[in-house]
């Protein structure tokens, strides 16, 4: 955990046993959830860096984990082609999600938690009922595997980044695509939407952070400065920053 401002380190989160693959912080800052190769999600207290629970029962690698809006719990996705939902305090499974049928490589709860999008190497994203595990829409269209979701801040949209280097905006109801936005050289690993939905940031193999807006889909800006694949990308809370972290074996904020 690392102070912003300063960049100083503030805790060193110990105990996963491989690769850690994503990390998030609870909506109210107390938790942080990370996932791993080692086949486990953790759950840990912010303030003393311990862990409060962890989360046993995927069987490959964790790629990514989410928490719900209102903190009450964490989906993984994993090398097993699954998704699973737990509680978190107790770390009990309460519903898998199948039907992708290679890797999840990314989840995103909803705004109003009722929902799970994911991505997968199968070349599909979906949307899910975060209750009982139904599919509710499947978003075909990629000819690449999908490395990134996200949803928009009312829920109706999700973006997706994928291997064919495009970056699409999709109709959840529908699943209709709505833009499709070309730019990048080489596979997408991250893809975020600001707050107020009007931009969309891509972050790449090719070294490059893209920011592109939501309604046009047009290039607004290419971040360069990395020296390796730019794995993962967010917006700051207020919108006005962009956080990147790179194999180059940097984290950047960008003004």
């Amino acid at each position: 955990v690392w102070d912003a401002a300063t960049g100083n380190a503030l805790a060193t989160l110990e105990g996963h046993v491989k690769d850690v693959k994503s990390v998030i912080f609870s909506p109210d800052g107390s938790k942080i959830a990370s996932g791993s190769t080692d086949k486990t999600a953790r759950v840990w207290d912010v303030a003393t860096g311990s862990v409060l629970a962890t989360l046993q029962g995927q069987t490959d690698r964790i790629w990514s984990v989410a928490f719900s809006p209102d903190g009450s719990k964490i989906a993984s996705g994993s090398e097993d082609k699954t998704v699973q939902v737990w509680d978190t305090t107790t770390g009990t499974v309460l519903v898998t999600l199948k039907g992708h049928t290679r890797e999840v490589s990314s989840v995103a709860f909803s705004p109003d938690g009722r929902k799970i999008a994911s991505a997968s190497w199968d070349e599909t994203a979906r949307v899910w009922d975060a209750a009982t595990g139904a599919v509710l829409t499947t978003f075909e269209g990629h000819t690449g595997l999908v490395s990134s979701v996200a949803f928009s801040a009312d829920g109706s949209k999700i973006v997706s980044g994928s291997d064919d280097k495009t970056v699409r905006v999709w109709d959840v109801a529908s699943g209709s695509s709505l833009a499709t936005l070309k730019g990048h050289t080489d596979l997408i690993w991250s893809v975020a939407i600001s707050s107020d939905e009007r931009k969309i940031v891509s972050g790449s193999e090719d070294q490059t952070i893209r920011v592109w807006g939501a309604a046009t889909g047009t290039l607004l800006a290419t971040l360069e400065g990395h020296t390796s694949a730019v794995k993962s990308v967010a917006f700051s809370q207020d919108d006005s920053k962009i956080v990147s972290g790179s194999e180059d074996k940097t984290v950047r904020v960008w003004d």
